[in-house]
């Protein structure tokens, strides 16, 4: 990979752990987009515990991984929420980082043929074929 490729990877890389790290403790904890949808038509007091009405919310249950080391955004046995929102935010670039570089290196192209030495599939084996032709129809003539 050229020198400029890298350091356009690494920025890219710095920029996410910057955002991850830092920018997303100040999301909103509060978000308003799926959740508020799936309270439609049920009652909410102020600790957002559904009081009354019939929604979707109503049949939500725990998720499987809910006591997973990451979950909900902290890194579990850290108490300060600001380093373990961060901390969790930049392990998730670096798993998902980690995960995407080893698929792109596992699938990225080995260089042409003609670095390789590989004549069978840049043709290299062209002319020795047509230089056996050519011998044959020569040695043809010849007889004939």
């Amino acid at each position: 990979m050229k020198n400029r490729s890298w350091v356009f990877l690494a920025g890219g890389l710095l920029v996410a752990l910057l955002l991850a790290g830092v920018v997303s403790n100040y999301a909103s904890s509060h978000p308003d987009g799926l959740d508020s949808s799936l309270l439609k038509g049920c009652t909410v007091d102020a600790d957002d515990t559904i009081v009354g009405g019939s929604c979707p919310a109503q049949q939500a249950r725990e998720h499987e991984l809910g006591d997973s080391p990451l979950a909900d955004y902290g890194v579990r046995g850290i108490r300060n929420s600001f380093l373990s929102t961060g901390l969790s935010g930049v392990l998730g670039v670096l798993v998902t980082f980690a995960i995407g570089g080893g698929g792109f290196w596992l699938l990225r192209r080995r260089g042409d043929a003609s670095t390789r030495g590989d004549n069978a599939v840049d043709g290299g084996d062209a002319t020795a074929a047509e230089g056996a032709t050519g011998d044959a129809v020569t040695a043809a003539r010849r007889t004939s």
